[in-house]
């Protein structure tokens, strides 16, 4: 049995689209991260880097239990137990593994900053204009990347993998980042593909507090403080041009 450690979050999303892709047995534990369930000292255990998602596979290597974090090593150890989803050949194989690694080296971490800026940060009437540009700059170009591979392609890599589960989360989400997918007829045929499969309209969520929270980018103070840390200000949005 896998136990996914989980909530709401483009990253956590990867591992439960990838499980339901593969059809291993799993068992959800959430690790809420607005009340700061990912700084105890049982959760640094699973994960000493206390962010999600994490995973326990009880049946692991030797058959030995195994626990890993970082979403992008968990696709690939899913990805090796299974035989899904990552291609045989070796060259096919390095080409989706260099997309993997594009993802959670620069799409995941950039377009997240610029989620934060664009939107979390707005919310709470904090704006600085620099962070804004350079990270909506950033999400663009990423974008671009992504438009010109998908240009001649269904997919990333050619067929659906797990570079295509790695990166179809954060696009998802686009508008919050700033970006406009109409701007990216490739991106957004692609998106729109993913999310017609069944491991993308999966849901889980405990209550309306916390699909509304992941929605709008609105969080209490406290909320924001575990989150984010500081600047408690008022809930006012400040208007961030385009």
């Amino acid at each position: 049995m896998i136990e996914l450690y989980y909530y709401t979050s483009p990253n956590a999303r990867k591992v439960l689209m990838m499980l339901e892709e593969v059809g291993l047995p799993y068992e959800v534990l959430w690790i809420d991260i607005s009340a700061g369930d990912q700084h105890s000292e049982a959760y640094a255990l699973v994960n000493p880097n206390r962010k999600i998602p994490a995973l326990i596979d009880s049946e692991g290597p030797d058959g030995q239990p195994l626990a890993l974090f970082e979403s992008g090593a968990i696709l690939l150890y899913l990805a090796e137990k299974t035989g899904r989803l990552l291609p045989v050949d070796p060259a096919r194989r390095w080409s989706t593994i260099k997309w993997l690694f594009w993802q959670t080296s620069s799409q995941g971490p950039l377009l997240g900053q610029a989620a934060h800026f664009v939107s979390h940060a707005a919310n709470r009437g904090i704006d600085v204009q620099y962070a804004v540009d350079r990270y909506k700059g950033e999400a663009n170009r990423l974008y671009g990347v992504l438009e010109s591979q998908l240009k001649d392609r269904e997919y990333i890599d050619g067929e659906f993998s797990i570079a295509d589960i790695a990166a179809f989360p954060w696009v998802r989400v686009a508008k919050g980042q700033g970006v406009l997918l109409d701007h990216f007829p490739n991106v957004k045929r692609w998106c729109d593909a993913v999310a017609e499969r069944p491991s993308a309209r999966k849901k889980l969520a405990r209550d309306k507090a916390t699909r509304e929270a992941a929605r709008t980018g609105y969080y209490t103070d406290e909320t924001w403080k575990v989150l984010f840390g500081g600047h408690a200000a008022d809930q006012s949005t400040t208007s961030i041009s385009n």
